[in-house]
């Protein structure tokens, strides 16, 4: 929704695409950073590509360091006691685990850097 009537799209329409995802992960999963979700490495990927295009980096550097924030994030997933989705029933024997939701991501982040 967040590109209506768009055909093409720059950074800053890739940029506010992704903030309306962030968001709407978060309403629908009632999910925030730090609980083991897809989150733990969309937030950071978002955050990064945000500061690369305000530093002025081409869109290709921009996505290329929002992947590796995205695997970052999804790595430290192996670290936390998930507290929502599936994840969750599983409770303290999912640590050492990588979310599968953050991995997805960060390879969804990956084929996507990879057409610029």
């Amino acid at each position: 929704m967040a590109l209506a009537g768009k055909e093409e799209m720059d950074m800053d329409d890739f940029l506010s695409m992704m903030d309306t995802a962030v968001q709407a992960v978060e309403q629908r999963g009632k999910a925030t950073v730090e609980e083991a979700t897809m989150l733990d490495a969309m937030v950071p990927s978002l955050k990064t590509m945000k500061d690369a295009a305000a530093e002025g980096k081409s869109v290709r550097e921009a996505l290329e360091a929002g992947v590796r924030a995205a695997w970052a994030g999804a790595e430290h997933t192996k670290d936390l006691v998930a507290t929502k989705g599936r994840a969750s029933y599983v409770g303290e024997r999912g640590l050492g685990h990588q979310d599968p939701g953050a991995t997805s991501y960060s390879y969804m982040l990956e084929v996507i850097a990879g057409l610029v």
